[in-house]
């Protein structure tokens, strides 16, 4: 059954994903089996992190990718984004001596703000079951904040990913705002006709095989945060062939729920406008790569490349201008407070696996 709005009755919700739900609960139920179990509890946590974290995160790495090629064929653009995956991890594993984040776990001197611990909590690995259920929502929220705060050694780990992902949200929403406010007008001139030059799709290609593969860069840390810092042959081989095939299943469904936050955008399936988003976002991501290995949000630098976009357009149009733009804003505001649900939901579990954290929230929030 299509929906036009995200489930806002629990009720509603259950009816509609029975068989969704069953899997969750057979999920939760697995976890409390396999907390404190060691290596049962660490691939459980990863293989329930590979597809959650995929599957929330295609938003904002591949949404735009999969929505202007919705005429071809969905195993074309698998092969397309799973080769760009496994050279770019192989390359940090082999490159950082078995390290597939490119140091945002493990930092050159070997000290980690997020150590592998030997047994995993439950509240570990509900983690990934946590950002599953509010993927199913539509829900844009940082797969960053809700993973990485479960493994967070204290708070400081907690802070510094917060801080990096606000600066780049508003950086994000800054810049996208300039590109499509000033040149909306001549974007609405050579966009207008629905035919462009073929070349368009070479350049989209690049454009998304780029925000793809530093996409992993950054955030495959959210992933192989359940494994060893270092990874030998075997790990290294489960950990790549798991996302691969997690990839197929995305592009299989073409999304999923979570596609339909970037379908409703105005005109993204062009694949011209598609271009210009993914342009934008490539760039702030590589900026924020090079910048320091802190971990990072990117949903929320994409949240801000939208929302600046979505604002510039309605701002620029001079018909049904104020229309567009209450639509803008809500759009804007539901996808904000989605990202901040997000990170309170992350605190909370934060706080359930580490009593440093907890300590630390209780205090903030009696200090109050």
């Amino acid at each position: 059954m299509k929906r036009d709005r995200p489930y806002l009755n629990i009720l509603d919700f259950m009816v509609q994903e029975k068989t969704f739900l069953f899997i969750v609960i057979i999920g939760l139920a697995l976890a409390g089996i396999m907390a404190g179990q060691g290596q049962a509890g660490m691939w459980l946590g990863f293989f329930f992190a590979a597809y959650a974290t995929v599957a929330n995160d295609s938003i904002q790495s591949l949404g735009t990718f999969i929505e202007s090629n919705k005429t071809r064929k969905w195993w074309l653009l698998w092969l397309f984004i799973g080769g760009i995956f496994l050279l770019t991890v192989t390359f940090s594993w082999v490159y950082f001596d078995g390290d597939v984040t490119y140091q945002r776990l493990l930092k050159p001197d070997g000290t980690t703000k997020y150590p592998h611990p030997e047994t995993f909590s439950f509240f570990q690995i509900i983690a990934p079951l946590v950002l599953l259920i509010l993927t199913r929502m539509r829900m844009p929220v940082s797969t960053t904040f809700l993973i990485l705060s479960v493994f967070s050694a204290d708070t400081s780990g907690i802070t510094s990913v917060v801080w990096k992902s606000w600066t780049g949200y508003i950086m994000a929403f800054i810049l996208s705002f300039l590109v499509w406010y000033f040149s909306y007008n001549m974007i609405k001139k050579y966009f207008k006709s629905r035919k462009f030059n073929k070349s368009w799709n070479i350049v989209q290609w690049i454009v998304s095989g780029t925000l793809w593969g530093v996409w992993v860069m950054q955030d495959g840390a959210n992933i192989a945060v359940f494994l060893p810092r270092q990874l030998d042959a075997v790990q290294f081989s489960i950990f790549a062939i798991t996302i691969f095939a997690g990839l197929g299943l995305l592009f299989y469904l073409r999304g999923d729920k979570i596609q339909e936050v970037v379908s409703e955008k105005a005109r993204i399936s062009d694949v011209r406008a598609a271009t210009l988003v993914d342009a934008t976002y490539v760039i702030l991501l590589i900026y924020k790569l090079f910048i320091s290995t802190v971990p990072m949000s990117t949903t929320w630098v994409f949240l801000g490349v939208i929302g600046g976009r979505e604002i510039a357009i309605s701002l620029a149009r001079t018909k049904k201008g104020k229309k567009h733009r209450k639509k803008a804003g809500k759009m804007i505001f539901r996808d904000f407070s989605a990202a901040m649900i997000g990170l309170f939901v992350s605190v909370a579990l934060a706080a359930g696996a580490n009593s440093e954290i907890r300590a630390a929230v209780i205090d903030a929030l009696t200090s109050w």
